[in-house]
């Protein structure tokens, strides 16, 4: 049966396909194979794209022949001057009004069992489809001349976009111990576009799954960001999750999964609450670094499980146990170690804050350190919070929401009265240390922290004067003067 709901498909013809690719770029590609005595075909995500009605501006070029000199004949045929070959992999790539375009020769390839790196060797076009990693991507069209528009499909890659199937051209255990990069590339197809995984190449990727760990962290990194930036992001992990891959690249999200039971008290399966989660966030964001931290932001939580008959379950700290696992995670995968992996950790610290603010009754003391402590990101943080909310009982779903609500306005009137957001101490350390005639010491930071405090907590204005007298009077209190 068709999935009606993945990503919507036209079905061309041949005088409609040959519309879409009448521009001056195809007609110059396929007039300078013509002048070669190349096959020459446009291949790959480009077609499969075509017909989905997605832009793309990546073009992909197979000819049967030389794919360098291909790209340097067509470069002077456009009067470019740049040509970037590779001449290890027999490819070039010229960039040309905004389009980038890959030549390559059609080649067949070979693998060895610990590397994803093919041997190559040139082919024929049969070939060269062969080794596609699906049949949605081994699709072609002719550019010669005589042939112009033709569409190639050995494959029925064209049926499998009609019915939203992601499939393997060849046998799905050879393609993916071939190249285990080609396991997260179907997940990351079939959550992008919203398609089904066929079923034995579903189980391939179960019987594989092992293999992934010869393939980098930079490489998984950048699949599964791509997983995360797709509409709905929880079909993704769940399919690495049942498949086996999550356990391997993910391990601490993976541990997520499972409910467990005591003296007849459940705790919710926190693996598809954070999956809930992270959808709710993907709705109203495409941040993925916020994305990022709704994933993590109770991974703490099987390190910090306890039952208590008096209590329950309870998760203590596992906010901080999560910040702490953060870094780890993020250098594992070769993730950015910079502001950006601070930024998530940052949430996955504080996000536990604004939930315990809007349980109780919204003071301007809570939402004042709140404040100070998210700094330019406390927008983001509301965001995950309230995208946090997923309980089943409608009536605590409602309070806590309309809680949110108190505590954004609440935020919005404190950053207009006190500018807490970026805070910056009216009466600074210089001029504590001129005014006491001080050298840095333990006095110095403990006058900066009593001021702070204090505009903090409501008890003086964030005015320089206010917190000078009240400077002076925390003085006398320590002798100072």
């Amino acid at each position: 049966m068709r999935n009606i709901e993945c990503q919507a498909m036209k079905i061309l013809s041949h005088d409609e396909l040959v519309a879409k690719i009448d521009t001056p770029l195809f007609h110059t590609l396929g007039q300078t194979a013509d002048a070669l005595g190349y096959e020459c075909y446009v291949i790959g995500g480009f077609v499969r794209d075509l017909f989905l009605e997605r832009p793309s501006n990546d073009v992909d070029v197979v000819v049967v022949g030389s794919g360098v000199e291909m790209g340097r004949r067509f470069a002077e045929a456009v009067g470019h001057r740049h040509v970037a070959v590779y001449a290890n992999f027999g490819t070039a790539q010229v960039k040309w009004q905004g389009m980038e375009i890959e030549f390559v020769g059609a080649r067949r390839e070979s693998y060895q069992r610990d590397s994803r790196k093919p041997i190559v060797e040139d082919g024929t076009l049969e070939d060269d489809l062969n080794r596609r990693d699906f049949t949605i991507n081994a699709m072609g069209l002719c550019l010669n001349e005589s042939r112009f528009g033709e569409l190639i499909d050995v494959f029925d890659g064209l049926y499998d976009l009609e019915d939203g199937i992601i499939r393997t051209p060849l046998d799905p255990d050879i393609t993916f111990s071939d190249d285990p990069l080609r396991m997260l590339r179907c997940i990351r197809f079939a959550t992008q576009l919203n398609f089904f995984i066929d079923d034995e190449t579903f189980n391939a990727l179960e019987r594989n799954c092992e293999r992934i760990k010869i393939i980098s962290g930079e490489r998984i990194a950048t699949e599964l960001n791509k997983i995360m930036a797709s509409p709905v992001p929880s079909k993704g992990f769940v399919d690495l999750q049942r498949c086996g891959l999550l356990r391997l690249v993910l391990p601490e999200v993976a541990a997520l999964e499972g409910r467990s039971t005591c003296n007849g008290q459940s705790h919710k399966d926190i693996f598809y609450h954070t999956l809930e989660v992270l959808d709710n966030v993907a709705r109203r964001s495409d941040n993925l670094w916020l994305r990022w931290a709704a994933l993590l932001h109770d991974v703490g939580k099987p390190a910090c499980k306890a039952f208590s008959p008096q209590a329950g379950w309870t998760f203590y700290n596992h906010n901080i146990v999560g910040e702490r696992m953060v870094p780890r995670i993020f250098r594992r995968l070769k993730l950015p170690v910079d502001e950006r992996m601070k930024y998530v950790r940052k949430l996955v610290a504080l996000h536990m804050r604004p939930i315990a603010i809007a349980d109780d009754e919204v003071t301007d003391s809570a939402v004042r350190r709140l404040l100070f402590d998210a700094g330019n990101d406390i927008d983001d943080l509301m965001t995950l919070c309230e995208s946090d909310i997923t309980s089943r009982n409608e009536l605590r779903k409602q309070r806590f929401t309309d809680n949110f609500h108190a505590v954004r306005q609440k935020l919005k009137d404190i950053e207009e009265k006190d500018r807490i957001r970026n805070f910056q101490p009216p009466v600074d350390g210089e001029e504590i240390m001129r005014t006491f005639s001080l050298t840095p010491c333990r006095a110095v930071g403990e006058l900066k922290t009593a001021i702070k405090d204090a505009i903090l907590d409501g008890i003086i204005p964030n005015e320089h004067d206010a917190a000078f007298a009240f400077m002076m009077q925390k003085a006398k209190e320590m002798k100072l003067i």
